[in-house]
C-alpha cells in the first residue's frame, strides 16, 4: 500500500508524525498535494479530547491549500472548501449548503484531514489560486469564510440598516481577526476587537489592521450594533449580551462551551437577534477567497509558518499560550513519499 507522512491525533494531547495510507480519490475527486494547512480552534478541541466527533486515531486539519496531482487539472494550485455536501437536498438547493443534513467535513470521520502530504477532494470544492497569491494566504479562506458568513448574516439582520454602524468582535484568534476583516470588507468602518492576551493584542494592533483592546477599555462605551463572539464561552457570551445595542445582533461562531452566559431577558426586552452560525456556504467560501485574492482582507502576513513535522510542538505552544500570531500554518517539508 502506498503511504504518505501525516500528523495523526492518537489521543488527548498526543500527536504523532508518522506514515499513513495514501488517500484514494473517488470518481468525482482528485488528489491534492498539501502545501499549507492551518491549525484551527476545532483542531485544538479535538487534540484536547474535547470533541467526540473527532475520535482517535485521526488526521486532523481542514484549512488547506495545495496542488492538484491527478486528472486534467493536474498542476493547478487550489484552496480547499473542506465541507462536502450532497448538492441535491433542500438546504443545498436553497444556497444554505452548510446546513446539508448529510454534510461531511475533512478531519471528522469518515473523512481524514489535511495534516498530511495528500488529501482527496471533490473538484467542486476547489477554488483556483491565481498567480501571485501564496498557498499560506489562500488556505486562510476557510477560517475567514466562517467570519465572512457570520458578518453577512448579522448585517442582513439589522433593520433598518444604518450608515456608520459600530461592531465588536470578541477573540483575537484567526476566527475573530477574520470576522473583523470580513466586516470591514463588507463595508463596516468601525470595528473593535477584544483580546485579553497582552502579547497577542499587541501583535494584532501592530500587524492586522484591527483595533484590539481589553474588556476594561469598553467601560462607558456606547453599545454596538453587531457583536461577533469568536470564542463561545460563558464569559464571552455574557460580554456579547451586555455590549449589543437594542435592535442589534449577536453572531455566535465560537464553540468553546455549550451553555451559560446568555442574558435571555435582555435579548428579549431589547429585540437583540442571536444568530448561531456554522461554517459557511460555498458562495461565502468563494467570496472570501476572491476577497483574499483581491487584497481586500490585507496581506494576511499575521500568520506564523512551521513544518508539519513540528506540528505536535505547535499544538503544545498554542495550548500554553506561547503563540502571538492568530494563526499557525503547517507546511509539509519532507521529501516525496
Amino acid at each position: 500500500m502506498t503511504q504518505m507522512n501525516a500528523l495523526i491525533y492518537e489521543g488527548p494531547q498526543v500527536l504523532t508524525y508518522r506514515r499513513a495510507p495514501m488517500p484514494e480519490p473517488a470518481s468525482d475527486e482528485v488528489l491534492i498535494k498539501i502545501t499549507a494547512v492551518g491549525i484551527c480552534g476545532s483542531d485544538m478541541h479535538g487534540y484536547l479530547g474535547h470533541d467526540d466527533r473527532r475520535p482517535a486515531p485521526l488526521i486532523l486539519g481542514h484549512e488547506a491549500a495545495g496542488t492538484i496531482v491527478s486528472g486534467p487539472r493536474s498542476g493547478e494550485r487550489v484552496t480547499i472548501n473542506p465541507l462536502v455536501t450532497c448538492g441535491t437536498c433542500e438546504a443545498c438547493l436553497g444556497n444554505r449548503d452548510n446546513l446539508c443534513a448529510t454534510r461531511q467535513i475533512i478531519s471528522m470521520p469518515p473523512r481524514e484531514g489535511a495534516f498530511a502530504d495528500y488529501i482527496a477532494m471533490p473538484e467542486r470544492n476547489l477554488v483556483t489560486i491565481p498567480d501571485g497569491v501564496a498557498e499560506s494566504q489562500a488556505c486562510m479562506a476557510e477560517p475567514i469564510a466562517c467570519g465572512w458568513h457570520t458578518a453577512r448574516l448579522c448585517l442582513q439582520s439589522l433593520w433598518p440598516r444604518t450608515v456608520g454602524i459600530r461592531c465588536l468582535v470578541i477573540g483575537g484568534g484567526a476566527i475573530g481577526v477574520g470576522a473583523a476583516l470580513a466586516l470591514k470588507a463588507q463595508g463596516v468602518e468601525s470595528v473593535v476587537l477584544v483580546e485579553p492576551n497582552d502579547a497577542r493584542r499587541a501583535f494584532i494592533n501592530a500587524h492586522c489592521g484591527i483595533e484590539a483592546v481589553t474588556e476594561a477599555d469598553l467601560a462607558g462605551a456606547d453599545p454596538f450594533c453587531i457583536v461577533i463572539d469568536g470564542v463561545g464561552f460563558e464569559a464571552t457570551r455574557a460580554l456579547a449580551c451586555a455590549q449589543a445595542r437594542p435592535g442589534g445582533a449577536i453572531g455566535h461562531i465560537g464553540l468553546g462551551s455549550s451553555t451559560g452566559g446568555l442574558d435571555v431577558r435582555r435579548l428579549t426586552l431589547f429585540e437583540i437577534a442571536f444568530i448561531g452560525t456554522y461554517t459557511y456556504t460555498m458562495k461565502d467560501f468563494r467570496d472570501t477567497a476572491a476577497a483574499i485574492f483581491d487584497g481586500k482582507l490585507g496581506d494576511l502576513s499575521w500568520v506564523e509558518e512551521r513544518p508539519l513535522s513540528d506540528g505536535a510542538a505547535a499544538f503544545a505552544d498554542i495550548r500554553a499560550g506561547l503563540v502571538q500570531a492568530p494563526k499557525i500554518i503547517l507546511n509539509p517539508t519532507h521529501k516525496e513519499a
